[in-house]
């Protein structure tokens, strides 16, 4: 992890009413204008901050997209709550 910037600002994903420590996926910007496809896109899970994936703002895109469009509903069928 010692190559992030070390002014990444994390966006917790998790829902507004939520209490407690999560553990909850964090999302942080990299440097980059937001329609600049390679810029750096990083995700990490609040309970194991030193292990970051990183992938650019194209891919982010087009996963946020195929999760609007129901693409990996299937991965939460029968999970309780959805």
């Amino acid at each position: 992890m010692s190559d992030l910037p070390a002014d990444l600002t994390w966006i917790r994903a998790a829902p507004p009413e939520a209490t407690g420590p999560g553990p909850w996926i964090e999302i942080a910007f990299g440097e980059g204008a937001e329609d600049d496809g390679e810029a750096p896109v990083h995700l990490r899970v609040t309970n194991d901050p030193d292990n970051v994936v990183t992938t650019n703002r194209r891919k982010w895109d087009a996963f946020v997209l195929g999760v609007q469009a129901g693409e990996f509903d299937h991965f939460v069928e029968g999970v309780e709550g959805v």
